[in-house]
């Protein structure tokens, strides 16, 4: 019974420690700039702002889509408020 408690001591640690480090874990940083043509919150349990940027190179070719997520309201409401404008993200 001792041994039972002690695996699910360390599983709950174990997965608590994996969520922790896969959601402050950062694997890429950068800059992208282009027109933010969606933002919307989104979610079940963990709500948070889901974002599309489309990113054109010259005028008439097909655009790339960023996607990206926001977590803090204040940010997203300064991404609101420019919608339609040309914006730079750093990620």
């Amino acid at each position: 019974m001792k041994i039972l408690v002690i695996f699910l001591v360390l599983l709950i640690a174990g997965v608590a420690g994996y969520s922790w480090v896969s959601l402050h874990w950062s694997y890429s940083t950068g800059e992208r700039a282009g027109f933010v043509q969606k933002l919307s919150k989104k979610g079940w349990v963990c709500k948070t702002w889901e974002g599309e940027m489309a990113m054109v190179t010259m005028p008439g070719t097909v655009s790339e889509k960023f996607y990206f997520t926001v977590l803090n309201d204040a940010v997203a409401a300064r991404i609101n408020a420019s919608l339609c404008n040309r914006v730079a993200v750093h990620f």
